[in-house]
């Protein structure tokens, strides 16, 4: 196992609202570096974050870029809600923009094929979180947005409501956690089954998460039948039914939605999130108190041991058929050293010499658990998922197996699908 040492800033606070993050000023004036002489004109930024675009955050950051940079005419942004199957259509038409973040369907040995080494502005900002996790054959072709730790996110006013005093430190406690708040009236969790994506957290997440090897995935590619019940597979997805079974998540499974369950969550309407810290200042900027909303390492067995994943949140790309790849690069650059995205996003920050400033990470670690680091798949593993016709981090055999009249055999399905994949993968491999 990986023990990642993490520096735990105690005393650290982020402000109560989501939007108050310093932006930085105009630059003072400076020596030009050689490449700084490149940075002007326009470039596009395609983002997830539909959010920040429709609040006006992402206007006052291209205001404070082009006052930093005043060659620069204009930073066009494209949201896309549903990023992630959207961003991989316009990669392949070439229309994703000049910076984008890169999805998660690309294998190491593909990254150049789509996108700009940036191993120079890796260099320029110095210690960087999972600085090799987008790199192959000594190229860096992405740089990491923010930091997440994944676990439990809830609502101290919601808990309070249901007579509940303290997070739950086992999963029995989980589930009576979960009893409380439903019979308080009160959504025990939110697993946004319509939102699709989210629901990675229950399988891809909470799998690794159990098994303590941030490389668990990648031990896929020597297995002919991954999916068991009695793996991590088995019980990450059995948490899932059992809290669908006991009505423990939102009401209408499938029309539910992101922005909806941050209204319910924000409001006490429902308890609980299983999420990376990444989603507290978003629950905050929906109108939720910072006073009001805790975060504890998610109790998936009755072991007593606390373990937690460290993860990678979107890498932040230079589409390798940009017109104005320097600027994009500044982009990346403001977007990680001046910006305060990662403030404002709730991150642990990308520079590991940064501290975090969100105090509910505070509150998690206090519990002492077992950090580990996600580690990159191998491209085998990508050729095998591609192969398989399973969708890996979009979530959508997550929703059949997670509502399947019997797991084992939407597991056997599935174990078919990797076989025939790995079958396919490796065949095409042979000299």
């Amino acid at each position: 196992m990986l023990l990642l040492a993490i520096s735990l800033c105690t005393g650290c606070r982020a402000s109560d609202s989501a939007n108050d993050s310093p932006l930085p000023e105009a630059a003072a004036p400076r020596e030009t570096a050689p490449m700084e002489t490149l940075i002007g004109g326009s470039i596009t930024v395609t983002t997830n974050r539909v959010d920040l675009v429709n609040d006006g955050t992402f206007d006052r950051y291209a205001a404070a870029f082009k006052a930093k940079y005043p060659a620069v005419e204009n930073v066009v942004f494209e949201p896309l809600s549903n990023y992630e199957s959207e961003i991989r259509t316009r990669i392949t038409t070439g229309s994703a923009g000049d910076v984008l973040f890169i999805p998660g369907n690309i294998a190491q040995n593909q990254l150049g094929d789509f996108f700009e080494p940036v191993e120079d502005v890796a260099a320029r900002l110095g210690k960087l979180h999972f600085k090799d996790f987008k790199a192959y054959e000594g190229h860096v072709y992405g740089i990491v947005s923010g930091v997440s730790v994944e676990g439990i996110i809830y609502n101290k006013r919601a808990f309070a409501k249901a007579g509940i005093s303290s997070p739950p430190q086992s999963l029995t406690a989980f589930y009576e956690t979960c009893r409380l708040l439903r019979n308080a009236g009160v959504i025990p969790i939110y697993v946004n089954y319509g939102a699709q994506w989210p629901m990675k957290q229950w399988s891809e997440i909470l799998a690794t998460m159990m098994s303590g090897r941030g490389s668990f995935l990648d031990e896929m590619t020597t297995q002919e039948s991954p999916f068991q019940l009695e793996n991590e597979f088995g019980r990450a997805l059995t948490i899932l039914r059992t809290l669908i079974q006991n009505e423990d998540v939102e009401p209408d499974l499938r029309n539910s939605n992101w922005e909806a369950s941050k209204q319910d969550l924000s409001s006490g309407k429902a308890g609980m999130y299983f999420l990376g810290n990444w989603a507290i200042n978003q629950l905050i900027a929906t109108g939720a108190k910072s006073e009001d909303i805790g975060f504890f390492p998610f109790p998936y067995d009755n072991s007593g041991n606390l373990q937690a994943l460290l993860n990678n949140d979107w890498f932040y790309a230079v589409s390798k058929v940009s017109t104005n790849k320097e600027t994009a690069k500044a982009w990346i650059r403001f977007m990680v050293e001046d910006s305060g995205y990662d403030i404002q996003s709730g991150f642990i920050p990308p520079q590991t010499e940064k501290k975090w400033q969100l105090p509910q990470l505070d509150e998690f670690f206090a519990y002492k658990p077992v950090l580990f680091e996600n580690a990159p798949t191998s491209p085998l593993w990508y050729d095998i998922a591609n192969e398989s016709r399973i969708d890996f981090f979009q979530g959508e055999y997550l929703q059949r197996a997670a509502i399947a009249e019997d797991l084992r055999t939407s597991f056997e399905q599935l174990n078919r699908q990797w076989q025939e994949g790995k079958a396919r993968a490796e065949y095409s491999r042979t000299p």
